[in-house]
């Protein structure tokens, strides 16, 4: 079992950058595909971004070329690198995990991941 806290979220203006974390508390980090997503106001889930040690990072074409994630299994800690941020970023973003078990994919589908953050809310201004 994994807990997931995430953090770094607030307010940007168009262009700007922020970096989100998940800490991770619970053994065998390094065991689980680690996922990002987000929900729009309004919107449903979407996938953002998913890594492991065997399929390495995945994202949405939504973010790709934009945003970077990468997981320091020293730490316990998931990032979420979010570049040149676009008024359509506004959401709130979780992170979640599941146990290694076939592609880690990124999905919109939340029943494919086990664990939960609470979320962390990010708004990007014009």
């Amino acid at each position: 079992q994994v807990h997931l806290k995430e953090s770094g979220g607030g307010s940007v203006q168009t262009g700007g950058s922020l970096r989100l974390s998940c800490a991770a508390s619970g053994d065998g980090f390094g065991s689980y595909c680690m996922a990002w997503f987000r929900q729009r106001p309004g919107a449903e889930f979407e996938g953002v971004a998913a890594i492991n040690e065997y399929d390495g990072t995945v994202y949405g074409v939504s973010v790709q070329g934009r945003f970077v994630t990468s997981k320091d299994n020293t730490e316990n800690i998931l990032y979420l690198q979010m570049n040149s941020l676009e008024p359509e970023d506004t959401a709130m973003y979780y992170c979640a995990a599941v146990l290694n078990n076939g592609p880690c994919r990124v999905t919109h589908e939340r029943e494919a991941y086990r664990y939960w953050g609470q979320g962390t809310q990010v708004q990007v201004t014009v």
